[in-house]
Order: structure tokens, then C-alpha cells, then sequence
């Protein structure tokens, strides 16, 4: 922690404690949002108001639903500064990349509790469909709302998922919704939401999805060889074995109390798959299949105990399995699978100083577990405890924010599937104390522009497989640490009596430094065993550009657009030691992330029609940190078309949609060897009661 940082956070938080006793007005905090994201009417996507101290971007609504996007990965893709790895098809694997720092980075929380993943530390984002999603909110450094876990304040970006929650008007007891969609790779995937008013406090809801898709699709596979320009492969053929068979189940209890309110919830997935695999070689019929079977059971409680003291206490236990199998005999046949398990428990306090300063102090605890039949595989256990110290402060035009994260890691193994002789370790304990600091500015009292800054310094935690996995993993690992800059500004005009009813523009500049960071590396002078290491640094410059357009035309028409644009410059400065090896990589753009990128979201509605166009541009960007001919990926974009109409029958309400995908038909990769589906198609019914 620099100097500066450290004296601008005790500064800050002496302030908060200068006024715990000179203060006599507080307030009933259970009732105010300070985690609210303003929406701007009609406007597709909103980014963050004053009261957000944060950078913050939202999808919501009807937009949420309009958008070409079968599953959270597709929506998020049109935020700025975040990149999806897409391993093609309905059954993909899609990881989200924020800022160029690594989907490890990356926290994603589904109605308020962080999703785990100890083994790998990813989060499959296809797994999660839209169809139970009320809305999608991402983060730059940590949510604007104190009163949160401590989990939440230990991510270098977060991603919250929240589903929809039970509303009644008051003549109904009973809602139902049913959808049903199909289209291309012959796909079916119905799915049903009910929820019950149990009692005037208490609401019950369920929902299930089932997902079946051959995933089959068209594609090209061209290579040249970069030396002498030659075509290598030039073929046409269908994507196979990328079929999925998967269910989703998942209820929720929602019920409100004296000052209060709770909710817990059950959650189950379960799939097969087929991975198709990379295309090497003009090779692309693979074997490998993939069994998932998630469950989490979750529950939260918020209360305000007395005037100006809110408790809130999280608790969550979570168990997945997933099996990997490799049938093809003359290169390795593998059948492993993987179990783990996960309990958390949190209580935040938060109390209200006076109208303007909260300070909240959370405590978390977490435990996870991880066993395979993998050969050599030990089988490791962590105890997480973490403790933040955090406080918000109102000074007229300025907002401020702070807090202090203490992290304590432990761990114990077993020897597993070791043989006896074999000497493992388990890592050394972790102790780490980060902090963060968030401003927000509004220099004119008429015009609607504020001006944010923050430092973030946070680490994530080197995953199971890094430490242990056999033979490549290396228990001496350290963190990976990022350091957070960030100075922004978000200016909203509205003009009354004008076809333009509401515009807004954004723009944020950071600089993010990634050290230590986690690299495989040879072991020995062959090329055959890799052990994980800490040798990598990777630093960050970008800038984010957002701009909405909200317009009211004649005959009741609204139009609504919105553009993104993000710049970043994200060069690895590992040092390699191989001398050849570290003249080609050092400073080089790091993999798969592009210089330019943007999207663009358009959507007209007249009555009950409802237009839409999106747009996405990903820019020239290279496979691997050496940025040399052989390595380099084209720029790729695509277009995307979607109509719907909603009409009702007696008590139904019905909504008919159909959605047009890559209407340009064009053939590109996101990640190398991995081609994605050509122009394909949907179609949706839905109908509510």
C-alpha cells in the first residue's frame, strides 16, 4: 500500500470517527438503496448516477429481454471493457474477461452471494439462462453499497446476477409464465415459471428450463502459412459433437418482516455435453464429453434491529460435481471427475453515524473442499476467514467511500490418490490487508455532471489446480495482486420539448497493473512437464466510452441507442527465461485482447412492436504474448436482428419474438480454433397469466 493511499484511507476513516459521538440524527437505513442503479427512461442500458460513488453498468427490463442473448454470457458481452471468451455454440464454455485482468479476477454473484469455484476459479457464464434474469449488473472495483459481505469487497470487478423476485398486484395470488424456444441446431428449450403468494409476507417461486441442441453448425476453416503465404487448409464442414442435454431447477422463498426481509433459495443444473474441441491440423472431429451437475442451497436475512443499526447474515452451501472423459485411445484416454464442496457465512453491521456517514464492518467465513480419482491427485481443503472495515460519507458536493479487506487463508491436504512415499505440502498461509478508496465529485450545482476517481488494491487467491494439480502444480505459489486506477466522469442532459428526451455520456480512463501473476513455465530443459509460477506482470491503460440516446417521436414512438467503445493497451511484461523467448513477448499485447472493441444497441417500439439492432466489433488482437505474424487474429463483428410483438387474449398475455443472428453471415473465431455458428435463428413464444 503506497503512502499516499494509506494516509488519504486513516484520514478518512479518523473523519467517520470523529463523528461517532458528536452526531444525534440517524435514520432508519433499512429503507434506503445506496446499491441502487438509476435507469433512465427507455434508455437500453444505464450507467451509474450520483448516488452510485462507483462506475457502475446495468441491463435491465425489457432490454434485458430484446437483446439476442440466450444466455447471461451474450448479454454482458455488450458492456464496455469486458471481453467473452466463446468456445462456440449453445454448449460452449463463456468466461468473462473485465479490464484485461483475467476472468480470475472476476467476481459474479447470484442474488447477492458470490458463485465459487475453487478447483479452477472460472464461472461458466453459459450455464446461467435468461430466462429467470430481472437484471445484470457489473461493477469496476467493488459495488457503491457498503452494507454488502465481505466477499464482495475482494474482486478486482464483479458481475451480479439477480433473478426475479415474486410481485402481486392486488387482486392476484398466482403468477405463470411459460416460454418456449427453438431454432437453429435444432434447438429445444422450454421453460416454466410459477410463483404463489403464500401468505401476505411470504412468497413462493419456481422455475425450471430444459436445454437439448444437436449443435451442429456449418463452418469454414481457412489457414494460410504466414511464411510463404500458401494456403494450408481450406475446408467447409459441420461442427460436431457440441450437442448439450441440461436442466435447470430452481425455487425461492421471499418473505418480509418487521423492519426486515429474507429469501433463501435452491438452485440445480445439470447437464451433458459434447466438447468438439479445437480444430488442429484440419482435425475437427473430437470425442470429448462433459458431465456438470451443480447445487447450491443459499439463503440472506437484512433487518434493521434498532434506529440506525441494519444487520445483515448471508450463508450458502454449495456441492459440484463434473466429469471429464476422453474416450480416444491413441492419445490418452482420461475419465476423471471432480467433487467439490463449499460453505459460507457472513454477517455485515452497518450503522448510520448520522443522515451522512454509514460505516458497515462484515465478517465472512468459508470453507472449501475439492476430491478427484485423478491419479497423484491430493486432495486439498481451505479455510477462508475475511474481515472489512468500511465507511461512506456525504460532504455536500463530494461522496467518499473507503474500506479495508483482511484476508486469511489456511490449508490442509490429504494425500488423495498419492502413493504413500510421495512428500506434498499443503501452501503456506496467507495473510493480506488491502484497501480501497472512492470519490465522487459534482462540481456545478445546475449541471448534472460528476466526476469519480478510485484505487482499488486487491489479490485473488491462486486456485486448487495451480497449487496441486498433479504433476504441474506448485504449492509455493503467491497471490496474484492488481492495483486499480480509475478517474472518470458521467454527464446527463435532459431536454424537455425536443425529439431527444434524455442523453448521457461517460467516459472512464484507468491504468490496472497485474503482479506476480501465475504463468506456466517449462520444468526442467524439456517441453513436456510445465509447473505453475509466479514470474508474470501485466500492466493496462484503457479508456471506456459509453453514450446513450433516448428520443420520443411523433405517433408514440420511442427510440432508444446506446454505443460503447473501449481502448486498452495491455502489455505483458513477464521476463522469460528463455532470452529468445523474452525478445519476442516483452510488452507485447497480452492474448486475445484487442486494441478496439465496441458495440452498439439500438431499439425502436411503436405500441406493442418492438424493433431491435446490435451490433459488436471486436479489433485485430493476437493469440499469445509473442505478437508476430503467426499469432495474429483478424478483427471479427457481427449483427444481430430480433422482433417481437405482445398482444393479449382474455387474461393471457402473449409475447411472439423472432431473433436473427449473424445476419452478415460471417465466419470468425473468438478464440483461435474455435469457429462460431454462421448466420442461425430463433424463435420465441412466451405467454404470462
Amino acid at each position: 500500500m503506497s503512502n499516499a493511499v494509506r494516509t488519504l484511507l486513516i484520514t478518512f476513516l479518523a473523519f467517520i470517527c470523529t463523528h461517532l459521538y458528536g452526531q444525534h440524527h440517524h435514520r432508519d437505513s433499512i429503507r434506503v438503496d445506496t446499491g441502487a442503479v438509476k435507469t433512465l427512461r427507455g434508455v437500453t442500458i444505464s450507467a451509474s448516477g450520483y448516488k452510485e460513488v462507483i462506475p457502475a453498468q446495468k441491463l435491465s427490463g425489457e432490454a434485458l429481454k430484446s437483446l439476442n442473448s440466450f444466455s447471461v454470457a451474450d448479454a454482458i458481452r455488450y458492456f464496455a471493457g469486458v471481453q467473452v471468451k466463446d468456445y462456440g455454440g449453445i454448449g460452449g464454455l463463456k468466461t468473462v474477461d473485465m479490464r484485461s485482468m483475467g476472468t480470475n479476477h472476476m467476481g459474479v454473484f447470484y442474488d447477492g452471494i458470490q458463485l465459487g469455484n475453487a478447483q479452477n476459479g472460472q464461472i461458466d457464464l453459459g450455464k446461467f439462462s435468461m430466462d429467470n434474469i430481472e437484471s445484470i449488473s457489473l461493477y469496476n472495483g467493488q459495488k457503491s453499497d457498503i452494507f454488502q459481505p465481505a466477499k464482495d469487497y475482494g474482486s478486482s470487478g464483479s458481475i451480479y446476477l439477480r433473478s426475479r423476485k415474486p410481485v402481486f398486484d392486488s387482486t392476484k395470488t398466482t403468477n405463470f409464465k411459460g416460454v418456449f424456444k427453438t431454432g437453429s441446431f435444432d434447438l429445444i428449450n422450454p421453460s416454466v415459471l410459477v410463483e404463489q403468494k403464500l401468505t401476505e409476507d411470504i412468497n413462493f417461486s419456481i422455475s425450471s428450463e430444459y436445454i437439448r441442441s444437436s449443435g451442429r453448425y456449418p463452418f469454414r476453416y481457412k489457414r494460410i502459412y504466414h511464411d510463404t503465404k500458401e494456403l494450408a487448409w481450406d475446408t467447409t464442414a459441420v461442427r460436431q459433437n457440441g450437442d448439450i442435454n441440461a436442466q435447470r431447477i430452481e425455487s425461492g422463498l421471499y418473505g418480509n418482516l418487521n423492519r426486515g426481509m429474507w429469501n433463501a433459495k435452491a438452485y440445480f443444473y445439470n447437464s451433458e455435453r459434447g466438447i468438439p474441441g479445437a480444430i488442429v491440423n484440419n482435425v475437427w472431429k473430437n470425442a470429448q464429453r462433459q458431465w456438470d451437475r451443480n447445487f447450491f442451497l443459499q439463503g440472506s436475512l437484512q433487518k434493521n434491529i434498532i434506529k440506525g443499526y441494519d444487520i445483515q447474515v448471508n450463508a450458502k452451501f454449495a456441492n459440484d460435481y463434473m466429469r471429464y472423459l476422453n474416450p480416444d485411445t491413441t492419445l490418452m484416454h482420461i475419465d476423471n471427475n471432480f467433487h467439490q464442496q463449499e460453505w459460507y457465512g457472513s454477517i455485515a453491521n452497518k450503522y448510520s453515524v448520522s443522515k451522512k456517514i454509514d460505516i458497515n464492518l462484515s465478517t465472512d467465513f468459508q470453507y472449501n473442499t475439492l476430491r478427484s480419482n485423478m491419479e497423484g491427485f491430493v486432495f486439498p481443503r481451505r479455510f477462508t476467514s475475511l474481515v472489512a472495515l468500511a465507511g461512506a460519507a456525504e460532504l455536500g458536493k463530494l461522496k467518499l467511500q473507503a474500506s479495508i479487506l483482511g484476508t486469511f487463508v489456511n490449508e490442509r491436504i490429504t494425500m488423495g490418490n498419492t502413493s504413500i512415499g510421495d512428500s506434498v505440502i499443503a501452501a503456506s498461509p496467507k495473510r493480506e490487508v488491502t484497501p480501497a478508496v472512492f470519490l465522487s465529485y459534482k462540481p456545478f450545482p445546475q449541471a448534472d455532471l460528476n466526476i469519480r476517481a478510485f484505487y482499488k488494491n486487491i489479490f485473488r487467491m491462486p486456485t486448487f489446480n495451480d497449487l496441486y494439480y498433479t504433476d504441474i502444480g506448485n504449492a509455493a505459489l503467491e497471490p496474484e495482486y492488481t492495483h486499480q486506477y480509475n478517474l472518470g466522469f458521467v454527464y446527463r442532459k435532459t431536454l424537455a420539448g425536443t425529439a431527444l428526451r434524455e442523453w448521457q455520456l461517460q467516459s472512464d480512463f484507468y491504468f490496472n497493473q497485474v503482479t506476480n501473476k501465475i504463468v506456466a513455465v517449462p520444468k526442467g530443459s524439456g517441453m513436456y512437464r510445465w509447473m505453475m509460477m509466479n514470474l508474470g506482470t501485466v500492466e493496462i491503460k484503457g479508456v471506456d466510452v459509453i453514450s446513450d440516446w433516448a428520443f420520443a417521436l411523433p405517433e408514440n414512438i420511442s427510440l432508444n441507442i446506446r454505443a460503447t467503445y473501449t481502448y486498452q493497451l495491455a502489455q505483458d511484461f513477464t521476463k522469460r527465461l528463455n532470452p529468445t523467448l523474452q525478445k519476442l513477448t516483452y510488452g507485447g499485447q497480452i492474448p486475445y485482447i484487442p486494441w478496439h472493441s465496441g458495440s452498439l444497441i439500438s431499439s425502436i417500439q411503436y405500441q406493442s412492436w418492438r424493433l431491435n439492432y446490435s451490433f459488436i466489433y471486436v479489433g485485430e488482437r493476437y493469440h499469445n504474448s509473442a505478437n508476430i505474424p503467426a499469432n495474429y487474429e483478424q478483427p471479427w463483428y457481427t449483427s444481430d436482428l430480433s422482433a417481437s410483438k405482445n398482444f393479449q387474449f382474455k387474461r393471457y398475455r402473449f409475447r411472439i419474438a423472432g431473433e436473427l443472428n449473424n445476419v452478415l453471415n460471417q465466419d470468425y473465431e473468438v478464440v483461435l480454433n474455435y469457429p462460431m455458428p454462421k448466420r442461425n435463428y430463433k424463435l420465441i413464444l412466451s405467454v404470462e397469466l
